[in-house]
């Protein structure tokens, strides 16, 4: 069978890393020893790069209430929820999100990355406009492109060019949809969410905030970045993930919208995959639990992220954002930063290595994700591993 065409772009990038001898996208952690530890190689490693944001992952709680579901309800629901995979903890947990956020109602999604790809789609279609942060995560984007509607980006966290796009679009203001993020994955960096709820109440349009990387870090009973900064009510779709603070897989959104439910019927990525483990509600419903009431996980949590952050910073490193779960450093040469990215997994650190086309500005960077369950004297650690790439160097 011939190569594919398409296809030859990403073989030739896997050849240039077979050529390094570097792989950081085929990693395998061949055991998991806690949640900030891991065997790499055979080499014991402290894991900076996996969005463990409260160190959930292992908490007693959560994993009693997934073995007590998976024994009493099966390994998983075989269907769809418009099927037969709609069991009543799925229900449960609709209601619980939505208590937590002190909105009318939830869905539940399989994972964030169709929580995102099934609102906007269901939201919006031919026609309909929808005003999307540059820097927006794939999935708002292929979201987009499942809906049909006109995608206009405005600049990154610019809510003076968003108001100047909406200008332009004349009465059509009013039924455009905002897309934007809490935390931004890749550098840390936060939303003016103020800003943007000012100008979705200038125009009348329709605000949706994916707070993947916000929940349950920011905010009071961690409830992201548009509670934090005190607009929430004005947030018409919080869209999010289980698979940050919560420890496990999936997503959400919470509206006060009386039209959520009718968005189930429509919403393809909801219809037409199968429902989350009875075992994965289970525990998500029990880390959201831990969650609302975690205020001294998420003081330890911005500890660690200003301990490494002072830390990387005094060593000379440029930072994407002020401290947050995520503290990303900036390379900027492809190259070096996948020799950077090999010399820390070689020192027992691992952190995410992110390229061009999906870094701001085509600059690489090395992406460190911050948890609660980290030690002080693992952040330290890991900013003794940064620090031996500057003595490599020289």
């Amino acid at each position: 069978m011939r190569e594919n065409p398409r296809l030859q772009a990403v073989q030739a990038v896997r050849q240039e890393l077979a050529t390094l001898g570097i792989d950081p996208f085929g990693v395998q952690i061949d055991r998991i020893l806690s949640p900030t530890e891991g065997l790499i190689h055979g080499r014991r490693t402290i894991l900076a790069g996996t969005n463990n944001y409260l160190g959930l992952t292992f908490d007693p709680g959560t994993i009693a209430a997934a073995r007590e579901a998976l024994e009493a309800a099966g390994t998983g629901t075989t269907g769809s929820r418009m099927a037969n995979g709609s069991y009543a903890g799925h229900r449960e947990l609709e209601v619980d999100l939505a208590a937590f956020y002190g909105k009318r109602d939830a869905i539940v999604f399989s994972t964030g990355y169709q929580a995102n790809l099934g609102m906007i789609s269901a939201l919006v279609g031919t026609g309909d406009v929808v005003m999307i942060d540059a820097d927006s995560h794939a999935s708002i984007y292929d979201g987009c492109r499942l809906s049909g509607a006109n995608v206009i980006r405005f600049r990154h966290n610019d809510a003076a060019d968003l108001a100047k796009r909406m200008r332009r679009l004349g009465d059509d203001a009013a039924n455009a949809l905002i897309v934007v993020e809490g935390v931004y994955s890749m550098l840390g960096d936060r939303a003016p969410l103020r800003d943007f709820a000012r100008v979705k109440r200038e125009f009348g349009a329709t605000l949706m905030v994916d707070e993947a990387h916000s929940m349950g870090v920011l905010g009071s009973k961690g409830r992201g970045l548009a509670d934090e900064q005190g607009v929430l009510a004005d947030v018409d779709y919080v869209v999010g993930t289980f698979s940050k603070s919560l420890g496990n897989t999936g997503g959400f959104c919470v509206s006060d919208s009386p039209d959520l439910d009718v968005l189930r019927y429509a919403s393809r990525p909801y219809v037409f995959t199968a429902s989350l483990p009875p075992a994965t509600i289970a525990a998500t419903r029990q880390a959201l639990r831990t969650l609302s009431a975690a205020d001294d996980l998420r003081l330890r949590l911005q500890n660690n992220a200003e301990r490494l952050h002072a830390g990387l910073g005094a060593l000379g490193f440029r930072l994407g954002a002020p401290a947050n779960a995520v503290v990303a450093v900036l390379v900027g040469d492809k190259l070096e930063a996948l020799r950077f990215w090999d010399h820390l997994l070689k020192h027992g650190v691992y952190v995410n290595l992110m390229v061009p086309p999906a870094t701001p500005g085509g600059e690489s960077l090395l992406r460190c994700s911050v948890s609660a369950a980290h030690t002080p004297e693992q952040i330290d650690a890991i900013c003794a591993a940064f620090a031996s790439w500057t003595g490599a160097k020289a």
